[in-house]
């Protein structure tokens, strides 16, 4: 039994990936999406005649409309070949208005809809802002489920699990990439791998707690460097995976164990926390990988998003 598939006894699998021409050989479950995914995509030739085919067909509708459109065409594609679900992330440039952000997401799944596709296959992704969780809050009661994305500290993740979001995507890799950079020449990557991570000592605790506190939000590790770091969460609710990754886990027949339990996450002795909006902002505040991986991301994105809407208007 290959790595790929030995994980899979333990976690859910996930593709991190807009390429959904890859998607058939790893299997995945579910399939997440972002706009650095799919404007990575449509800069192929492979998935140009669909970016031309959206245009054309909704031609002078409003560039947010067709950008909606074209996300929504990708995630139809995907969940032709996955038996779960996609995620499909909201314009970040609404991260911080809780309004805009319901209105965006009503509409994803309003599209949807229409190409017959339930909203039960469909996880609207928003940024783990406060305006954000408060959208995902509205959403969840509307029955529509959310994953809360760009997620690097415990504040964001108890608030998520307060409010009853479905699902939350701790990104392990980037919260690696700040604590490298931040320790320098100091770095000893020996004695920060695996379960050593500090991004996965991050999933770690959250899925500890939820279980702990029988917090039914799904815990999905995400934004990965290496097999190292997903194969220490190994037990986690899902994990989403690059292809490259996903590619090198197929190719290997290492053991691979369970690092993450729920039956012994229940038995562990730490106190239950709840956070209002000011402690929140305050928790947030206070660390300082976290304040700058969110904003960092929510810059990349927008920047992302901002690249599809030209390539877009060039068609």
């Amino acid at each position: 039994m290959n790595q790929l598939d030995a994980l899979k006894q333990y976690t859910t699998v996930v593709a991190d990936t807009g390429d959904f021409m890859q998607l058939g050989q790893f299997r995945p479950q579910d399939a997440t999406t972002n706009p650095s995914l799919i404007l990575k995509a449509v800069k192929k030739s492979e998935y140009q005649p669909l970016m031309q085919q959206t245009v054309q067909a909704h031609r002078g509708q409003s560039i947010d409309l067709l950008i909606d459109r074209l996300l929504v065409r990708f995630g139809c594609e995907i969940l032709s070949i996955i038996p779960g679900r996609v995620s499909t992330e909201v314009d970040a440039r609404l991260s911080f208005d809780t309004q805009a952000t319901l209105a965006r997401a009503e509409r994803l799944i309003a599209l949807y809809q229409a190409d017959g596709i339930g909203r039960e296959r469909v996880l609207i992704k928003i940024a783990a802002t406060w305006e954000g969780i408060a959208a995902a809050r509205e959403l969840e009661q509307r029955g529509i489920h959310t994953n809360l994305t760009l997620l690097f500290s415990f504040c964001q993740a108890l608030v998520c699990g307060q409010v009853g979001v479905r699902l939350i995507s701790p990104f392990v890799g980037r919260i690696y990439d700040w604590h490298k950079k931040a320790a320098g020449s100091s770095w000893v990557e020996a004695d920060h791998a695996a379960s050593k991570d500090p991004g996965v000592l991050s999933v770690q605790q959250i899925f500890n707690y939820y279980k702990r506190f029988g917090i039914a939000t799904q815990v999905m590790g995400a934004s990965f460097r290496n097999t190292g770091q997903v194969l220490a969460l190994a037990g986690c609710d899902l994990l989403t995976i690059s292809p490259e990754l996903l590619a090198q886990l197929a190719a290997s027949d290492a053991p691979v164990e369970r690092a993450l339990d729920a039956a012994a996450a229940r038995t562990l002795d730490m106190p239950e926390q709840r956070l209002d909006e000011p402690g929140f902002r305050l928790a947030l505040n206070q660390d300082a990988m976290a304040t700058e991986k969110l904003a960092e991301g929510i810059r990349a994105f927008v920047a992302d998003a901002v690249g599809l809407e030209q390539l877009l208007l060039a068609v």
